[in-house]
């Protein structure tokens, strides 16, 4: 009969070289990774002793949509349809966020009306 050789003591894998990989990707994404664009949103200060002139031009911003002066409309038909109120490219537009909308949709709208040249946006609660 023939005899089998003792068993062999298993070796325990080194982790070391587990752990090195794990650090050089943890130090690869930190340093090829942007964890943020930080932008500034341009809103003037109105002080409380100037007077609002001219039409009314209230966007109210909210969960299901745009409404201007009260009346929906779409984020296209915007501009189109605040031409006619505005005499003058600083006129002031008056932006609301209503319930339940974020503030991407808020930044959104502004930057619309900024690239299309109104420069004068308030901001209210």
């Amino acid at each position: 009969m023939q005899e089998l050789a003792p068993p062999r003591r298993s070796r325990r894998p080194s982790l070391t070289p587990m752990i090195d990989v794990v650090f050089l990707l943890l130090v690869f994404f930190m340093l090829a990774s942007r964890f943020g664009v930080e932008q500034v949103i341009p809103l003037p200060l109105v002080g409380g002793g100037e007077s609002y002139s001219g039409p009314p031009r209230l966007v109210d911003i909210g969960a299901d949509g745009l409404r201007l002066n009260g009346r929906e409309i779409a984020l296209e038909a915007l501009i189109a349809a605040l031409a006619p109120l505005m005499t003058t490219a600083e006129d002031t537009i008056v932006l609301r966020g209503g319930a339940g909308a974020s503030l991407q949709d808020v930044v959104s709208v502004a930057d619309r009306l900024r690239a299309v040249g109104y420069s004068t946006l308030v901001l209210v609660e």
